[in-house]
């Protein structure tokens, strides 16, 4: 059941760029103008943009800054603070690898270790064929079935590195992958 649902992960190309820079820059100012009124409306534009084009890039901080009437820095401090927004484009899966206390107690080291192995990257790059992103997050609210994992927005729990091996190899663009 588990591989059905992953196999309805994002398509690739989904956050495909608009054509032009112009395109982009009017798609992210369409994207932060509902919440330009809002107080701390920064936020959820920054959200809105990343679910729509799929990242942040650096234009749309300068776009961002001017539609909220910010400098870029603080619009980039923004997008840095937050470990949520990506500066470049995901794989076509992202996977992401529970780094809280309760995960790394109950054996989410050797996870990660087991997944930089095997989709052969770092936490935080994208693997060779832009196949699968591997990224941190600090606590999925799964804690009492550590370690835990989010693949494609799914949820993962009581995560093993073989179990991960075996939900990896189903994925196109993973070492091994069929899907």
């Amino acid at each position: 059941m588990l591989v059905a649902m992953l196999s309805r992960a994002m398509p690739s190309g989904a956050y495909a760029d608009p054509s032009s820079g112009a395109e982009r820059r009017a798609r992210v100012r369409a994207l932060a103008q509902p919440h330009q009124a809002l107080r701390g409306g920064l936020l959820p534009a920054l959200h809105a943009v990343q679910d729509a084009l799929g990242f942040v890039a650096d234009a749309d901080v300068a776009e961002l800054a001017e539609v909220f009437n910010l400098s870029r820095a603080e619009v980039h401090g923004v997008v840095t603070y937050y470990h949520h927004f990506r500066r470049q484009p995901a794989g076509r899966h992202v996977l992401q690898l529970c780094r809280a206390e309760a995960c790394q107690a109950c054996g989410g080291d050797a996870l990660v270790a087991a997944a930089e192995r095997q989709l052969g990257c770092t936490t935080g790059q994208t693997a060779a064929g832009a196949g699968v992103t591997l990224e941190a997050v600090y606590c999925l609210g799964l804690c009492a079935t550590a370690p835990a994992a989010s693949l494609d927005g799914r949820l993962l729990a009581r995560l093993t590195p073989e179990r991960l091996a075996t939900l990896l190899a189903t994925l196109e663009g993973t070492p091994g992958g069929t899907a």
